[in-house]
Formats: C-alpha cells, sequence, structure tokens
C-alpha cells in the first residue's frame, strides 16, 4: 500500500473562470496574438533586464510534469565569453551536420528557410536559455531516483517558455545543435543532466526578417469526432 504520509496535502483549488459567451473571444484572441509569434534569427544586442528573464523562466516551472517532479533545469547564459564558446562548439557541429550528416531531403527542406552551419545569433542575443532534462535525481544519499515522462514534461516546459517570451515582447530561436553534449561540458552540468534545447532570447533587429511561412489550418492538424 502506498505511504499516504508522503502524499502531498490537497488544497481547494479556484480558478479564474469566464461566462460561456466571453469563452470563444477570449480563446479567439489569445489565438491570434500568439499566431504572430515567429522563429527570427536577427537579434539585436540590446540589453534586457535580467529580471525578465527570470520571471519568464519561472512561467515555464508552472508546467504540469510526471509525478510532478519537474525535471528541468535552465541554464542563463549572458556571459560574452562563454555565449563565444558556445556559438563556437555548436558551429563546429553544425558544420559537420550541413556536411556530412544531413540527409539531401533535408537539406532541401531547409533551402528555403535559408539556414546554414553559422549561428552569429549565439552572441549577438544577450540571453541564452539552455534547457536541460534530468533522467533522475540524485538523493542526499547518493542514490538515484527515476523521473517520469521526461520529454513530455520538458517539452510543455519550453513551449510555455516560448509563449512567455513571446508575450514579453521578446523574438526566440529554438535550437538544436546535434550532439549537443558541449553544452553540458561547456557549463559544467552534473552527470543528471542532458541537454535538451538552446534558446537565444532578445529583441528582433529593426531591420529584422523572418521567411513568409503558413501554418497548418484546423483540419490539417484536428479531426472531430462528434
Amino acid at each position: 500500500m502506498p505511504n499516504t504520509n508522503s502524499l502531498p496535502a490537497l488544497i481547494h483549488y479556484n480558478p479564474t473562470t469566464y461566462a460561456p459567451h466571453e469563452l470563444l473571444e477570449r480563446s479567439s484572441s489569445f489565438y491570434r496574438w500568439l499566431n504572430e509569434r515567429r522563429t527570427c534569427r536577427d537579434f539585436s544586442d540590446e540589453p534586457i533586464d535580467p529580471a525578465v528573464i527570470e520571471q519568464i523562466v519561472l512561467t515555464a516551472g508552472t508546467a504540469p510534469s510526471g509525478a510532478h517532479k519537474q525535471p528541468w533545469h535552465f541554464c542563463l547564459v549572458s556571459n560574452p565569453q562563454l555565449k563565444r564558446e558556445i556559438r563556437l562548439a555548436a558551429e563546429a557541429e553544425e558544420y559537420e551536420s550541413y556536411t556530412n550528416r544531413m540527409s539531401k531531403e533535408w537539406l532541401e527542406d531547409l533551402a528555403p528557410i535559408g539556414t546554414n552551419w553559422e549561428k552569429p545569433f549565439l552572441e549577438i542575443a544577450p540571453y541564452l536559455i539552455v534547457v536541460f532534462r534530468q533522467p533522475y535525481v540524485v538523493q542526499a544519499d547518493g542514490s538515484k531516483r527515476q523521473n517520469y515522462y521526461v520529454q513530455e514534461s520538458c517539452g510543455i516546459a519550453c513551449g510555455l517558455l516560448l509563449a512567455a517570451i513571446h508575450h514579453a515582447g521578446l523574438i526566440a530561436l529554438t535550437h538544436t545543435p546535434s550532439p549537443m553534449n558541449f553544452l553540458a561540458t561547456l557549463l559544467k552540468r552534473p552527470e543528471n543532466e542532458k541537454p535538451y534545447l538552446l534558446i537565444p532570447v532578445g529583441y528582433p533587429t529593426k531591420d529584422g526578417r523572418v521567411p513568409n511561412l503558413a501554418r497548418k489550418p484546423l483540419d490539417a492538424i484536428a479531426t472531430w469526432y462528434r
């Protein structure tokens, strides 16, 4: 039988609710606002109050997680030298990927977006948020305790992170130079943390551009079963 003494106490939950006639407008306006979000590579080096980044990360930390293990850690990098080292290591992996690892089909799919192995935004953006996943935790006695649904939990947290960045009026880029083990080395992370996502955050340049892409319509991403 489970040890009920270790279970968290249940508290009353009374979230904000809205009248039925408000629901469609609220959900529609939120969609229109979030649909303005774009991945952008043209970052300004304009400084940002670090407290803003901290609030954004706190928002990401509200994500649900398996057994409430919260299996994530966010490294916030603003040190210029460390950003330089991350860029050089990322570009080394990206160069290898673009020249030897990626399939012809993959490169063809990337061509309209205009990406290549060079990643100057890793130095220009005032902040890099490096997300690590934690497959397990190390307890005080040195033993390991498993986390659950780690990939899914971190994915949800990163989704909230991107929404919070957009809400703050900033831009972000989801970057996954593969393999990413160099991030754990450069940031001196413990063995139970594995790199998950590298996200530059900042303002766009005044002449910043993004690809003119269209998102799939509802009938292409959802099926009703009435």
